[in-house]
């Protein structure tokens, strides 16, 4: 991230790989904490921090599910066969 205090609506849903409808959504929700400068929202860097995290959170964690299901898939009687020993 730029060395920057606020980012636009615009600059958090491309930092944070969604839309920025999404963005709006969140700010709503109150997921993410912003100010409204005019008719603007305004994300203060810290608090996009954040949200940044909880988000590679959700990747991460269908990334690995998918992962799972791989393995299960193609692994599966034999994973069978281990547990039963």
């Amino acid at each position: 991230m730029e060395d920057k205090r606020f980012f636009s609506t615009t600059e958090a849903a491309k930092i944070l790989g969604i839309s920025r409808v999404a963005v709006f959504n969140r700010i709503k929700n109150g997921k993410i904490k912003a100010e409204k400068i005019g008719r603007n929202y305004m994300i203060p860097k810290e608090n996009l921090g954040i949200v940044f995290n909880e988000v590679l959170s959700e990747k991460l964690k269908e990334e690995i599910n998918q992962g799972v299901e791989k393995v299960v898939k193609q692994y599966g009687e034999v994973l069978l066969r281990l547990g039963n020993e």
